[in-house]
């Protein structure tokens, strides 16, 4: 395979190097996919509007979130399980952020813990929380994430329960394992040598780092699928969130919200910034492409609360179009984990780099000099 040049290209070469199984979990979405490719799609259907004869020998990427400077506004989002896509992924993945001044935001369903990842790096990084029906455990989680220095707290709010992810099922990640499952699973693995080499066997512990201790009995990811089918709290309301908000100090971010009534019920509630996300497309399918939901939000809350976006991120130019319509900045996801999975640490810097050179073609054809001044004047507005 020639070398990547897009996050299309990594997916293409995640794809060869993962086993059925786990690329699926990465690339699937909840029912038929039909929000997934929304994301992408109307992020394809913007317009931006090319501009000449304009100063751009100086563009300033750099923007300021939450306390932090972000070299350019991206942020690697929470991603389950990335430890299984490559050796100790969260802890390279990490590393690759670290490196290119960006925030990385640790899974509660990391493979790698709070502890692990926080001795892979010299900064801190964020920490992503479901809320769970053991406050005692969430507790505990919080105190840990506080000890690791988490500076940024992001609090889930959008799976309640499990979006029905279909891939999952048919691969054999999720569900009851007949003995041809099992037999399809090991002739897979066994496919995919390097991975087998360098993760299935090399990359042990498979638990999840953050939870592992609280089943220890734990054979695989399947039993730790179904303690967290049982122990996600589906009965979580806005007043769960003032429980969190009482017992953090730092900034949290809501992630999940599509609706500009819910965006206004966070600011109520004391959240310092938004995610405007359906989780990729693999909760409830048919919902809005997370680019359509944004403006109606950043209309309505934009002047209270910090705005960042996720879904169908696939470039910088997807970076300066969310920006464009009122996001401080983007969360990927996908894009990362398919670089991961594609090469490792270097894999995630190379992606990065990649993101952040079609950022500034996109700023300098477009006329925009700072990220921090991006607005709609950048589109072509259809009547």
């Amino acid at each position: 395979m020639t070398r990547p040049a897009s996050v299309s290209d990594w997916r293409l070469r995640a794809q060869k190097r993962l086993p059925r199984m786990m690329f699926d979990y990465i690339d699937g979405g909840a029912y038929a996919e039909a929000t997934l490719r929304r994301n992408v799609a109307a992020m394809e259907e913007i317009a931006l509007r090319q501009r000449v004869l304009t100063d751009v020998s100086k563009l300033k990427l750099s923007t300021e979130l939450f306390g932090q400077t972000l070299a350019m506004p991206v942020i690697l989002g929470p991603v389950g399980m990335a430890g299984l896509y490559a050796h100790r992924g969260e802890t390279q993945a990490a590393r690759a952020a670290e490196a290119a001044g960006l925030p990385f935001c640790l899974s509660t369903v990391s493979i790698c813990s709070l502890e692990e990842v926080r001795k892979s790096v010299a900064k801190p990084f964020w920490f992503q929380l479901y809320m769970i029906r053991d406050r005692g455990f969430m507790m505990e989680l919080l105190n840990r994430a506080k000890e690791a220095g988490s500076p940024v707290l992001v609090f889930t709010v959008d799976l309640p329960v499990t979006g029905a992810r279909y891939r999952d099922v048919r691969s054999g990640l999720s569900g009851e394992l007949t003995l041809a499952d099992k037999l399809r699973r090991g002739f897979n693995v066994l496919s995919h040598p390097r991975w087998m080499r360098e993760v299935f066997i090399g990359g042990r512990p498979h638990t999840f780092g953050n939870i592992a201790h609280a089943m220890p009995n734990a054979k695989g990811t399947n039993d730790f699928a179904q303690w967290i089918g049982k122990n996600f709290d589906p009965s979580v309301t806005w007043r769960d969130f003032e429980w969190v908000r009482a017992r953090w100090d730092g900034p949290i971010v809501i992630k999940g919200i599509l609706d500009p009534e819910d965006a206004r019920m966070a600011a109520e509630v004391g959240a310092d910034g938004i995610v405007v996300s359906n989780h990729g497309g693999r909760q409830l399918d048919g919902v809005p492409a997370s680019v359509d939901a944004l403006p109606p939000i950043v209309e309505a809350v934009g002047s209270r609360l910090d705005i960042v976006m996720d879904g169908g991120v696939r470039s910088g130019l997807d970076v300066l179009k969310a920006l464009a319509l009122g996001a401080k900045s983007v969360a990927i996801g996908r894009a990362w984990a398919y670089a991961l999975a594609g090469g490792g640490e270097v894999g995630v810097s190379a992606m990065l780099k990649t993101l952040k050179a079609e950022l500034e073609v996109a700023m300098a054809l477009t006329g925009c000099t700072d990220v921090e001044t991006a607005g709609r004047s950048l589109l072509v507005e259809h009547s």
